[in-house]
C-alpha cells in the first residue's frame, strides 16, 4: 500500500508539473506573441520585422494576399533604406568627426557656420582671393559628392583657386562633416540655396559672377538649385563633373533587380535629365571616360538635353569617377569656359534677357521660391 501511495503521489506530482508547464507554456507563447506584435508595430517602417511576419503568414496560410503583402514589404524596405545606399557621410572613417583645416593651403580663408531656411546649421570654408582681387573675382560654390567632407576637397579647391583666380566656397551638406541635420534630397537643395544667399548678403564679392560647381551627386544638387528661375537668372555659370541623369537611372544601372521598379518607388530621385532641359544658364560638362560608377553616356545625355544658352562638354580619357580633376587640361577647360562666358556676356551675346521667360509651358516646370 505504501508503494501504491507513493506511486499515486508521484503520478499526481508529475501531472501537476505537466499542467504547470502547459500553463507556463501558454503564458510564454502569449508573452512572445505580444512582444512580436510590439516589435512589428515598432519597426514597421524599417520593414524587416514586417517581412518576417509576412513570411510566417505565407508559411501558415499561403495565398495571393500574402504574396502581395510580402512584395509591399520588400518595396517598403527598399524605400526606407535608400538613404543608406546613397549618402555616405561616414566614409572615409571619422569623416563626421574630423574636418581638416585649410590653414596648410597658405591662402586667406574663413571658417563659417551658416543657417538654412529650415534652421539647419552648416559648416563652410571660404577661400578668398587677396586684396582687391576678392571683389572682382568669380566665386565658385563647390558642391561635393555623396561621401566625405569638405576637407577631402581642399586639393581640388586649391587648384581652382590658383588656376582660375576665383574665390572658392566649400559647403558641407547637412549630415556631413561638422554640419547638423540628416541628409535628404530636398535638404541638399536648401543647403546650396543657403550658400548662395549667404554670398549675396556680402558686398565684398561680385554677385554677378557666382558659379555653381557640382561633382557627382553635387552635380544633381547644382541642377536642382539652378532649376529655380530665381537662381537660373542669377548664376554666372554652371560646371558639373561626372554626374548622372537621375537616381532611378543609376539604380537600374547598378542593380539589375530594380530594373522594373517604377519611379515612385524611389525616395530620392534627383531628376537632372528633366531639369537640365529647362536650365538656360551657361553650362560646362566635364566627363571622365574611365568613370566606372556613373556611365559617361549619362553625361552625354545631359549635355544633349541641356537648354543652356552656351554649353560645352569636355572629355578626359583617363578620368575616373573621383580623379578626373587630376587629368591634363582639366583646369584649362574650366578657365577657357569661364573666359568664354565672360566675353559672351561682355559682348552682349549672353544677357539675362536670353533666359527663358515664364510662359504657359514653363509654369509647371519652373518653381519660383
Amino acid at each position: 500500500m505504501v508503494i501504491t501511495f507513493c506511486s499515486t503521489m508521484e503520478n499526481h506530482t508529475i501531472n501537476e508539473k505537466r499542467n504547470s508547464l502547459k500553463r507556463s507554456g501558454f503564458r510564454s507563447i502569449e508573452t512572445i506573441g505580444r512582444l512580436v506584435l510590439s516589435l512589428i508595430i515598432r519597426f514597421w517602417k524599417a520593414c524587416s520585422v514586417a517581412m518576417l511576419f509576412i513570411f510566417l503568414l505565407y508559411w501558415l496560410y499561403g495565398g495571393i494576399i500574402t504574396v502581395f503583402l510580402l512584395s509591399a514589404a520588400f518595396v517598403g524596405a527598399f524605400y526606407h533604406y535608400q538613404d543608406a545606399l546613397l549618402y555616405f557621410p561616414d566614409q572615409p572613417e571619422n569623416s563626421r568627426i574630423y574636418v581638416q583645416s585649410p590653414r596648410y593651403l597658405g591662402v586667406p580663408y574663413e571658417n563659417l557656420y551658416i543657417k538654412t531656411r529650415d534652421g539647419i546649421t552648416l559648416n563652410a570654408i571660404f577661400l578668398k582671393q587677396s586684396g582687391s582681387r576678392l571683389n572682382i573675382a568669380p566665386t565658385i560654390i563647390m558642391l561635393h559628392g555623396n561621401a566625405g567632407n569638405i576637407g577631402h576637397r581642399f586639393s581640388l579647391a586649391q587648384l581652382l583657386y590658383m588656376y582660375t583666380g576665383s574665390n572658392i566656397f566649400l559647403l558641407d551638406y547637412r549630415g556631413y562633416g561638422k554640419s547638423d541635420g540628416m541628409p535628404s534630397e530636398k535638404g541638399f537643395e536648401l543647403d546650396a540655396i543657403a550658400a548662395i544667399e549667404y554670398l549675396l548678403s556680402h558686398s565684398d564679392i561680385d554677385h554677378n559672377k557666382l558659379v555653381l560647381y557640382g561633382s557627382s551627386l553635387g552635380g544633381a544638387v547644382t541642377f536642382a538649385v539652378a532649376f529655380y528661375k530665381k537662381y537660373m537668372n542669377l548664376l554666372f555659370a554652371i560646371i558639373v563633373e561626372n554626374t548622372f541623369t537621375s537616381i532611378p537611372d543609376m539604380a537600374r544601372h547598378l542593380f539589375i533587380l530594380v530594373n522594373k521598379l517604377p519611379s515612385w518607388c524611389y525616395k530620392n530621385k534627383f531628376p537632372s535629365i528633366d531639369r537640365v532641359a529647362v536650365i538656360t544658364t551657361p553650362t560646362l560638362f566635364l566627363s571622365g571616360l574611365a568613370d566606372q560608377l556613373v556611365p559617361p553616356k549619362q553625361m552625354v545625355q545631359l549635355y544633349n538635353s541641356s537648354g543652356a544658352c552656351l554649353k560645352r562638354i569636355e572629355r578626359f580619357d583617363a578620368g575616373s569617377h573621383n580623379d578626373t580633376w587630376q587629368c591634363n587640361g582639366y583646369m584649362d577647360s574650366i578657365n577657357n569656359f569661364l573666359n568664354e562666358v565672360y566675353e559672351a556676356r561682355k559682348n552682349g551675346l549672353i544677357a539675362y534677357s536670353c533666359y527663358r521667360q515664364t510662359n504657359e509651358d514653363d509654369i509647371d516646370t519652373i518653381i519660383d521660391l
